[in-house]
């Protein structure tokens, strides 16, 4: 079947409607979606709100997936991440009153976490270095700034499977980075 991948072994259960392999892979994969939401829409209610669609989405098109083509994370990751862009895409245009500028809390972290951040925040830019430019920018617009393959792909002048390559490749080596 899958192998190695664990995800991917309860995503194949889940295309045979078992229930518990669904309740098994919400357990593993919700905080990872969650947080992949959260980055993208910065609203903590809506995020929850698109983990249950995402993952009504995977109860019911589980059996699309294929093992050979993505690691099963990668393709839950994928389905969050475009969900939620479509979300945003959704929004009504933002209203610029002083009103909602007042209704903004300080939340701001604590003097710890803000240098237990900058820390890792410089560890992350020393890896992001390693990359190619274009690569890191790519990288940058996917993942931080929501940006679709398309939209990077005529960004960059590149064909679409090379986007993919370059954010594929270049997240394997941010990872093996990090690692180090």
């Amino acid at each position: 079947m899958t192998g190695n991948d664990p995800i991917a072994e309860l995503i194949a259960r889940v295309a045979g409607a078992d229930r518990d392999a669904f309740r098994a892979l919400y357990g593993t994969a919700s905080g990872k979606l969650f947080a992949v939401a959260v980055r993208i829409l910065q609203d903590r209610s809506e995020a929850e709100d698109a983990v249950q669609e995402v993952f009504t989405r995977v109860w019911l098109n589980a059996r699309k997936f294929d093992s050979a083509r993505a690691r099963g994370m990668t393709w839950l990751i994928a389905i969050a991440r475009n969900h939620a862009i479509d979300r945003l895409r959704a929004r009504p245009a933002p209203a610029d009153s002083d009103e909602a500028l007042v209704a903004l809390s300080d939340g701001r972290p604590g003097a710890e976490a803000q240098v237990i951040a900058k820390g890792e925040a410089r560890r992350i830019a020393d890896c992001f270095a390693t990359l190619d430019s274009d690569r890191a920018e790519a990288i940058r617009g996917a993942y931080l700034g929501g940006l679709s393959y398309e939209a990077l792909a005529a960004r960059h002048a590149v064909p679409l499977n090379t986007m993919r390559s370059w954010l594929r490749r270049g997240l394997m080596k941010l990872k093996e980075c990090l690692e180090a």
